[in-house]
């Protein structure tokens, strides 16, 4: 995978951050990738945020969840670079890990306009210039020379777990929400939704082009009676630049407050929050229950000139006439590609393979709760055996009669969501539970499994046979299909069906072997 205008990043708790200050190391699983194919270009006002907004409505179903996204295709050659900012920005909200694009000549074109921009202004006087003996540390000519001579690519025989599309041409200005991004609907139908207040902040959506797109909507007009139109840049120079053009002014004559660049409504904090009762339109990439103010407030997202226009009107209003085009979208799924006999070196006390019958527990976004009751959370001197007694007891109180030392628990999709406790990993392990397959996890589970010599491995095809064959009556079945599971080869076979796995690699073998992070930092430190 190549890098891009995302950032990649896992979350850890407490075990992880301990070890890191012991050892100085880590571990990272790279993530399932997703390539986004965008097709054609975009229409005239259309922006990079309108393509966010409906990559998250439309792929709503968690589709991407916990991937890196690579986008490709022709469309992304049209895209500016604060387009591809503002896609790969909310990627996180679409719930992904990262959002990259390509390396071309629009990227190299922008990095040779800013490094030209920082030799004619001079270093900025932070620590970090000491880094560069004089010139940028990071943004200078010889590093882009470099980039230039070996551009990054992704490898030809490189394996997409899915493959979306989107035509570029059927995106038009939509809204996201209220209260999350993965309900939109179409800006010219929302005429009727009246706002109180109107955000132009944020990081994603307040760079020169957004205050420019926004101070065209707004020119010669005064922003409605009752609303309020906030405005901050995304840094001071960013404000400069826009001052320059004129545009900063335009925004401030026709009503618009100025706060100061940086965060502030976007993360809850300053003047200007959505109050009880209050609906907001919002420039920036998140719209959760309470994120701009009173959790009894409706806040959507949309465009800058969506934002503009609806502060004009006084309700959720189109910057322009456009109709409304059924978006052509697609995706596929691909199966994992069978891995070459002798790909996966086992390391010596971790087992090449294992067998178990499958016991399945279907809930999609089966929460930490569920698996480990809170209300146990805080009982320090609670023994493995009472943690394994009360497993998966706010889930199916019947699990602990049906559940046998030696099991292979099946769960559904997003499995361990909810808060990071640990205890919801080593409860099913102190019930003797041999690992747990399910359709995708929370990083956050899976890292505390692993952490925790327990492993946690996405099967969702099995996941969708499982569904088909016992449905979802039953919270727990005890199915009476034995599963063999050979790490070698990364397979899992049930009934003569084999479905390929993630390989378990050696950082993860290694923390099998030592019973989890804590006993792999002892051994580590002699």
């Amino acid at each position: 995978m190549y890098g891009g205008l995302g950032c990649l990043g896992t979350p850890i708790v407490r075990t992880d951050a301990a070890a890191i200050w012991a050892t100085g190391r880590t571990w990272w699983q790279v993530p399932p990738i997703a390539e986004v194919e965008l097709r054609g270009k975009l229409k005239p006002g259309v922006t990079g945020k309108d393509v966010i907004v409906t990559l998250c409505g439309h792929f709503n179903k968690d589709e991407v969840l916990n991937h890196a996204v690579e986008f490709v295709g022709d469309g992304v050659a049209a895209l500016s670079i604060d387009d591809r900012l503002a896609i790969a920005n909310m990627t996180t909200e679409w719930g992904a890990l990262a959002g990259v694009f390509p390396i071309d000549n629009v990227t190299i074109q922008w990095l040779k306009n800013r490094i030209a921009f920082i030799e004619k202004r001079g270093l900025a006087g932070v620590p970090s210039d000491v880094d560069g003996n004089g010139v940028h540390p990071r943004m200078n000519s010889q590093r882009l020379s470099f980039l230039e001579g070996d551009i990054p690519a992704a490898d030809g025989d490189a394996f997409y777990a899915k493959e979306l599309t989107l035509d570029l041409d059927t995106v038009t200005p939509h809204a996201s929400g209220p209260d999350h991004v993965k309900v939109m609907t179409p800006v010219s139908e929302m005429n009727g939704v009246k706002i109180n207040k109107a955000y132009l902040v944020s990081c994603v959506n307040s760079r020169v082009s957004d205050l420019a797109q926004a101070a065209e909507v707004v020119k010669g007009k005064k922003v409605a009676e009752g609303v309020e139109f906030d405005i901050a840049a995304a840094s001071s120079e960013v404000q400069s630049e826009s001052e320059s053009r004129g545009d900063w002014q335009t925004l401030l004559d026709s009503g618009a407050i100025e706060l100061p660049p940086g965060c502030g409504p976007c993360i809850g904090l300053g003047r200007g929050l959505l109050e009880d009762g209050e609906v907001g339109i919002s420039a920036t990439h998140r719209n959760f229950k309470g994120r701009l103010g009173s959790k009894r407030a409706e806040a959507y997202l949309a465009s800058p000139a969506v934002v503009a226009a609806s502060a004009i009107a006084g309700h959720l209003a189109m910057p322009f006439e456009m109709a409304t085009a059924k978006i052509s979208a697609s995706i596929k799924t691909a199966d994992r590609p069978k891995a070459a006999d002798g790909a996966v070196t086992i390391l010596e006390g971790f087992p090449a393979k294992i067998d178990g019958d499958i016991l399945f527990c279907h809930l999609d976004n089966l929460n930490t709760d569920g698996i480990y009751p809170g209300k146990y959370t805080y009982i320090d001197d609670f023994t493995p055996e009472q943690q394994a007694e009360v497993v998966m007891e706010n889930y199916d109180p019947e699990f602990g009669k049906i559940a046998k030392e030696g099991d292979i628990v099946v769960g559904g999709f997003s499995f361990g969501t909810g808060s990071s406790r640990e205890q919801a990993a080593t409860a099913l392990k102190y019930r003797g539970i041999r690992l747990v397959l399910a359709g995708s996890f929370s990083e956050t589970y899976k890292r505390n499994a692993l952490n925790n010599g327990f492993l946690a491995i996405e099967a969702p095809q099995l996941v969708n046979d499982l569904k088909e064959k016992f449905g979802t009556d039953k919270l727990t079945v005890a199915t009476g299909w034995k599963a063999t599971i050979d790490f070698s080869k990364a397979e899992l076979t049930i009934n003569d069906k084999t479905y390929s796995l993630s390989p378990v690699g050696a950082a993860a073998q290694e923390l099998v072997i030592a019973g989890g992070l804590e006993n792999w930092v002892k051994n580590n430190l002699g």
